[in-house]
């Protein structure tokens, strides 16, 4: 799916962001990638088949078959960086729906915030998907990973009737949790096997996700013979990835522990007011200096406390 743009909401603005909007179903992932691997020659696709154990060089599966390999991914999913370290979280419930009649949504709305704040920060996400579908997503950035999926889900069906849209089908119900971390160590990949995603510290802090990192990573990799994968030009993609995660990190601490709930959309009522290039830039991951000291220009968000940002912590 691509668009033009998208929309920002809040109590008193509506920002239209004038950049490229693009995303991709996990059926329609699925699909391309799976056809990719089949169609190259020398691959194996292995189906509902769990890695048990896997190193450097080698993957065991639960059936107790063995793939051998110059470099291993483990690419299993989020597993906790450190246990102990302090974030927030990104939690939302999704349902893409179907109406009865056109929604009349060109743009996608990244974030309406005009609902009533609770839990966190909160807003609505509005994808869409066709002329009569969209993704309707209830979002919170929240102190607590608890995640009550019924009641979001009567959040959205309320969200809905009061934009008079009649829905005839629920396609499906997604939901996540995503910590939001402002501490704690970034994992810095050895040797193999190399771990890709949350597991080792391949997203974006600051938004919860990790896809266009994970893209990122793919095409490094994609790039270069598996037997040289690992050596200075990993160590600088790493390093530089490392050191863009900083700033995000330092954002997070900012939204939960410097300022209550109640206060934190204030701070993003402020990051839209910023120029074009650095809201673009910190979605990406590639902040300059200069976008940095953008976000720190000023008087502070309404809302700082000293108390919330004092409270007892497990900061490191």
């Amino acid at each position: 799916y691509h668009w033009a743009g998208y929309r920002i909401l809040f109590p008193e603005a509506d920002h239209i962001i004038g950049e490229a909007y693009s995303g991709v179903s996990s059926a329609r992932l699925n699909s391309v990638v799976s056809a990719a691997v089949v169609s190259h020659e020398g691959s194996s696709l292995f189906l509902n088949a769990e890695a048990t154990d896997l190193d450097a060089h080698r993957v065991r599966l639960r059936t107790g078959e063995e793939v051998e390999g110059t470099v291993v991914v483990d690419a299993r999913g989020r597993a906790p960086l450190e246990p102990a370290a302090p974030a927030g979280y990104q939690k939302f419930v999704g349902m893409e729906l179907e109406f009865d009649q056109p929604h009349e949504l060109e743009l996608p709305v990244v974030m309406d915030a005009r609902v009533q704040q609770s839990d966190g920060y909160r807003f609505m996400y509005l994808l869409p998907m066709s002329d009569r579908t969209v993704l309707v997503e209830d979002t919170y950035f929240s102190d607590s990973p608890h995640l009550d999926t019924e009641h979001l889900k009567a959040e959205i069906e309320a969200y809905v009737e009061a934009h008079d849209w009649s829905v005839s089908d629920v396609v499906r119900t997604e939901s996540g949790v995503l910590p939001m971390p402002w501490s704690g160590r970034v994992p810095a990949p050895g040797h193999g096997p190399l771990v890709a995603g949350y597991r080792g510290g391949w997203f974006h802090p600051g938004t919860g996700y990790s896809f266009p990192v994970a893209v990122r990573l793919a095409d490094f990799v994609a790039s270069r013979p598996a037997e040289s994968l690992f050596g200075p030009d990993f160590d600088r993609f790493a390093r530089d990835h490392r050191r863009q995660a900083w700033f995000p990190r330092f954002l997070n601490r900012m939204l939960f522990r410097w300022y209550p709930p109640q206060a934190r959309r204030a701070i993003f009522e402020r990051v839209y007011r910023l120029p074009r290039e650095t809201v673009r830039n910190f979605y990406a991951l590639r902040l300059s200096w200069r976008d940095r000291v953008r976000f720190l220009l000023g008087p502070p968000p309404r809302g700082l406390s000293i108390r919330h940002r004092l409270r007892p912590s497990t900061d490191s």
